[in-house]
């Protein structure tokens, strides 16, 4: 059975215009063309759809979820590859999390500092115009 691209965007939870951007940067194939020329779509299409979707849920980069999609569609892969390069994106989450965490803690601190009233002098301000 084929669907439209909107039907393929409500299916997979994936924008149309997600869609059209994944073909175009070579993460999906290039559809099938009706005599139209409407993308045509495939249940497969749109199990790749929500497996792209899914992936960018838990934060992958379009690199590693194309990586990711080579070892999913590849029935010999190791799994230690998969299991590699999940490990990588968890300390890239981790090395993320640390440096919002410092910049919440330096939020606070000036926060902290400044006055809020009607004075001009504000160490946020003065924090932000310092090189």
């Amino acid at each position: 059975m084929s669907m439209n691209i909107g039907e393929a965007a409500r299916a997979s939870g994936v924008t149309a215009k997600m869609i059209r951007h994944y073909e175009d940067i070579g993460l999906v194939p290039k559809m099938a063309r009706s005599d139209a020329g409407y993308r045509l779509y495939s249940e497969r299409d749109v199990h790749l759809l929500r497996f792209i979707r899914q992936g960018r849920v838990l934060g992958f980069s379009m690199k590693q979820i194309a990586d990711l999609m080579g070892l999913w569609l590849d029935q010999s892969r190791p799994s230690r590859k998969v299991k590699q390069l999940a490990s990588e994106h968890i300390n890239d989450l981790d090395e993320k999390i640390r440096e919002l965490q410092a910049m919440k803690s330096t939020l606070e601190q000036l926060v902290q500092h400044c006055h809020g009233d009607s004075r001009p002098d504000c160490p946020i301000l003065d924090a932000l115009s310092c090189h």
